[in-house]
């Protein structure tokens, strides 16, 4: 069955649940509560990506998430760091991180590759032209599906030559990032020439604003799209995206993605 990562955001700004979880207890609590709804890896992030967020230097980034990565990998749980750092990725392998998740695909920090391949851990390259104040600035393809599958593919050849097997590695077609709308649409319709590449693909659509944008159309007089239909879109997302054979996916609401997979497989028998 496909994986759910959990999202564990210890930040105070990200785009969904900024602050919620910005101390040491209730983010291993929160991350507690998501593995026990089914998370089979618990990500833990302390810089939001969102779109205009502000970069945390990396001894702030650290401070926020290690303690919560020892706490958790030491309960046994798999836990994955979300960082854009080499020393932020170091860290955390050693604090007990499994999977550097690094949405950038290495080329945010120079050193993060080498510093993956000397860690031992698996490294989750997302698909990513920039960072986030300027990011929709480099939204222009040709195909996006197989543009972003040709930039994977030189992300994979570049960690290859690193020292990071395909083994090791995941790749993110980055939803969201350096995407507007309807590209993401079309990177989701296109997931079968990501998967395609040969490592385990992971899916990130949680909450995002492509979701809220058509839920927004089919009912423009609710109003403002609410976290609880957003969940619901998400799981619907993920489920349709199991049947095209990704790992994993990415989610705030463990939970309600759990369901949908277990139906979605049901359906298939």
């Amino acid at each position: 069955m496909t994986g759910i990562w959990g999202i564990v955001n210890v930040t105070p700004d990200s785009f969904s649940d900024g602050g919620r979880y910005f101390d040491v207890e209730r983010a291993v609590e929160h991350g507690l509560r998501l593995r026990a709804d089914g998370a089979t890896v618990l990500d833990v992030g302390g810089e939001s990506t969102r779109p205009g967020a502000e970069r945390v230097g990396a001894d702030e980034e650290q401070r926020r998430v290690l303690p919560v990565i020892e706490q958790l990998a030491a309960a046994g749980v798999p836990v994955s760091v979300d960082t854009l750092n080499a020393a932020t990725a170091a860290a955390a392998v050693r604090a007990g991180a499994r999977i550097v998740n690094d949405v950038s695909g290495g080329l945010a920090d120079p050193d993060m590759r080498a510093a993956v391949a000397e860690s031992g851990a698996d490294y989750a390259i997302g698909h990513w032209r920039g960072f986030s104040d300027d990011m929709y600035a480099r939204a222009e393809y040709r195909r996006v599906a197989r543009d972003v599958a040709g930039e994977l593919q030189e992300r994979l050849g570049e960690a290859a030559a690193a020292g990071i097997a395909p083994s090791r590695v995941i790749l993110d077609p980055g939803i969201g990032f350096a995407k507007a709308g309807a590209q993401n649409w079309d990177v989701l319709r296109g997931l079968d020439e990501i998967v395609a590449l040969g490592p385990r693909v992971l899916i990130g659509t949680s909450r995002k604003r492509f979701l809220a944008e058509v839920l927004q159309g089919a009912r423009p007089e609710d109003g403002e799209v609410t976290q609880a239909r957003r969940d619901l879109a998400t799981a619907v997302t993920s489920a349709l995206a199991a049947q095209t054979g990704v790992w994993a996916v990415r989610v705030h609401d463990v939970a309600a993605t759990r369901d949908a997979l277990a139906v979605a497989k049901a359906w298939r028998g």
